[in-house]
């Protein structure tokens, strides 16, 4: 064992049930040093050699875990080599990935931390039908399993040998990515919460999986916590995932101390707003759009009480009406607002995280992103630019103020993490029209105005985010005439002399980041 924490009370319930013990180098005096009887590796096949390099790499130990107890001709084998029968293999491998987390880890450093005799005892045991422990946490289980009387035994130790498998798969692809220099790449995972069925019905099985391998991300989606309503579907669990990239990316821009409130319909926000008064701004994350929140899923920066939960509910509805939400995701919620949140039949899942109540900047997802294609896959890094509007980069042309600065940050956060192409509105601290997935630019300004203005909302005023460049000044023309009155857009087209003059004659602000530095286009 590499990390020997609790490995002497575990040797201990060993030991006290009737086993023998079989250990080698520093884990053999660790367990001697607490009192615990154990046989060192090196009676039965000689010292360590190559600077301990080679230990358990040795016959006597893999045929004591690859002989069959039912055939008398292994049986005899054991007996003539002098070798046990190994019925528990109980190691861990060398910290390969903290090694190469380190800035100063060199391809030396990172080979000799490179195990060899963990993975092989744990592969050999699996195959052996061995119980095969490589996580601390089966460790209890595996002495509440004994003193269970062994139940369903088969089925205990094929998950066990499957976790193990899966483990060494993960730990030899991290070794061939680094070496490779991502040559090679790929996903380990393990199933964490099963789903009743993917984007529709007949798409079964479904189920969220939780990178193996890797330090846990307390903003990981396994990590959210369903404390009442039914399961997440797959829907939902999408949904959590954008809304928590427009969220983080919301609280990378916007000054620290305000709160942030964001309500996605399919993936795409359909209402969002910032600012340190909680109740005002879920009024005016709520009205951003009051048809298409209708069975959306909403997530905040800060804990939901009972207040809160009236205005999720009850702002801007009829006297006898109730909006219907089909999730609401919070730092946590206080036991009076659970009450006034479920739905009949658990279809309002509440689901708590307290990370979400202590966002920072760091906290963009920076892990990268993969994407399925026919025979393989699409890897790139995750959405990591952060727009800064004070970056010399960016070009100014007109005046703007404090508020629409503001404004322009949450319709660059909304926008940036929406279907491209995208323009987002926003006026007043409220995501006001948000035009997505369209093909064309001047299409999504069009859309963007009708959202705003079916939405109820006055369009004068407002600010607009354009995920790229306007190829025409169209576009520009079409946001002015609706009474916009700043453009947050990325440079790069041939036509952008035109644009800068279109926005100049209709007194039009225009902010401009070049698009290969700051291009927004999401789930393209």
């Amino acid at each position: 064992m590499s990390d020997k924490n609790g490995l002497p009370q575990f040797a201990k319930e060993l030991v006290k049930r009737g086993w023998n013990l079989l250990s080698s180098g520093g884990t053999a005096k660790t367990i001697l040093a607490a009192g615990i009887p154990v046989r060192d590796v090196g009676e039965i096949v000689g010292a360590p050699i190559l600077g301990h390099r080679v230990v358990t790499l040795s016959r006597e130990i893999h045929a004591g875990l690859l002989a069959r107890k039912d055939n008398a001709e292994d049986m005899a084998t054991l007996k003539r080599i002098g070798a046990p029968y190994i019925d528990l293999v109980c190691v861990d491998m060398y910290p390969l990935h903290e090694e190469i987390a380190k800035p100063d880890s060199t391809l030396t450093s990172v080979v000799e931390q490179t195990d060899v005799g963990g993975p092989t005892m744990l592969h050999s045991g699996a195959k052996g039908e061995r119980f095969v422990i490589c996580d601390p946490k089966y460790r209890t289980k595996f002495i509440k399993w004994l003193d269970a009387g062994c139940p369903d035994e088969v089925a205990f130790r094929e998950a066990l040998a499957a976790h193990a498998e899966a483990t060494v798969a993960e730990y030899c692809l991290t070794s061939a990515r680094y070496r490779g220099q991502l040559s090679f790449d790929g996903l380990i995972g393990e199933s964490v919460l099963k789903c009743k069925y993917g984007e529709n019905a007949w798409q079964t099985p479904a189920a969220l999986y939780k990178k193996m391998g890797v330090t846990d991300d307390p903003l990981a989606i396994h990590n959210f916590n369903v404390i009442a309503g039914s399961a997440p579907s797959y829907n939902n669990l999408c949904d959590i995932d954008r809304m928590l990239q427009t969220v983080t990316h919301a609280k990378a821009v916007l000054l620290k101390g305000e709160n942030v409130a964001v309500a996605v319909k399919h993936g795409n926000a359909c209402g969002a707003s910032f600012g340190t008064d909680r109740s005002e701004l879920i009024e005016k994350m709520v009205c951003g759009d009051l048809r298409a929140i209708f069975g959306g899923l909403v997530m905040t920066t800060f804990p939901i009480d009972e207040k809160i939960a009236e205005k999720l509910l009850f702002s801007h509805m009829s006297e006898s009406g109730k909006r219907l939400l089909d999730g609401i995701v919070a730092p946590f919620f206080t036991s009076s607002a659970i009450g006034l949140l479920g739905r009949k039949g658990g279809k309002c899942r509440l689901i708590e995280n307290l990370a979400l109540g202590t966002l920072k900047a760091e906290d963009i997802n920076r892990e990268p992103r993969f994407r399925q294609v026919r025979g393989g896959f699409l890897m790139q890094p995750n959405y990591e630019y952060v727009f800064d509007i004070n970056d010399p980069c960016v070009e100014r042309f007109g005046y703007l103020d404090v508020a629409q600065e503001g404004d322009l940050l949450l319709a660059w956060a909304v926008g940036s993490t929406s279907n491209s192409n995208t323009i987002t509105l926003v006026k007043d601290r409220r995501l006001i029209g948000n035009g997505v997935g369209q093909q064309d630019r001047v299409g999504c300004c069009e859309l963007a105005i009708k959202r705003a203005r079916d939405a109820g909302h006055d369009t004068n005023g407002a600010v607009a985010y354009s995920d790229s460049f306007f190829p025409f000044p169209d576009g520009p023309e079409v946001l002015a005439e609706a009474g916009i009155k700043a453009i947050l857009a990325s440079s790069g087209s041939v036509k952008d002399d035109e644009v800068k003059a279109a926005c100049t004659k209709h007194g039009v602000t225009l902010l401009m980041v070049p698009d290969t530095v700051g291009r927004g286009f999401y789930n393209h």
